[in-house]
């Protein structure tokens, strides 16, 4: 399963990333640009050097099918060009806030050479801060080439991490980044994604 991460880096994401390498797991981060990449620059540079994939979240979190295209092409620009500043190299994955796409976001983000990943199990960790109710939410929803959608910028969600590692070895799943996932079947931009089958 692909383990992913939104709208950071923040503040949790320090200690999100110590308890990955003591657990051996690299992840996916949807980046936010704002209040994330703008904000935490050394810790980009930290979760690419860690070998975790970075992706773009866009830059503010709009919801891309309410504005124009002109927006959503700045939106996701915007986040390409300062990841590929700090790290040498842009994102080719992306996930629009929310998970809402139309055929205009379809077609910026393949014109930015973007996959759409989306997510088939979310523990609702942006409202509920409790560390077992996320593993048990996530746990209930895993399954073979899902793609499990957390927020490192929310105070439940990293205590909650080493139970949804173990938890998934315990059911004979990997967590893997989402490039991992797919990686007999390269996820193609503008396309919209759930998970690797």
């Amino acid at each position: 399963m692909a383990l992913t991460f939104d709208a950071g880096p923040g503040p949790y994401t320090e200690s999100l990333l110590e308890v990955l390498k003591a657990k051996r797991v690299n992840a996916t981060f949807f980046l936010l640009g704002k209040s994330g990449v703008a904000r935490y620059p050394d810790l980009v540079r930290r979760e690419a050097s860690a070998g975790h994939e970075l992706a773009n979240h866009t830059w503010s979190h709009p919801r891309l099918t309410e504005v124009s295209a002109v927006e959503i092409r700045r939106q996701l620009a915007l986040v390409q060009e300062q990841v590929k500043l700090l790290t040498g190299r842009a994102p080719s994955l992306m996930r629009p806030p929310q998970g809402r796409t139309d055929p205009r976001v379809a077609e910026v983000s393949r014109s930015l050479g973007l996959a759409q990943i989306l997510w088939t199990v979310t523990a609702s960790d942006y409202r509920d801060h409790d560390p077992k109710v996320i593993t048990q939410r996530v746990l209930a929803g895993a399954g073979r080439n899902g793609i499990i959608l957390l927020h490192d910028v929310y105070p439940g969600t990293v205590p909650a991490v080493p139970g949804i590692i173990d938890g998934l070895r315990k059911r004979g799943l990997t967590p893997v980044t989402v490039s991992q996932l797919f990686a007999t079947n390269k996820p193609q931009p503008g396309h919209a994604y759930r998970n690797a089958t």
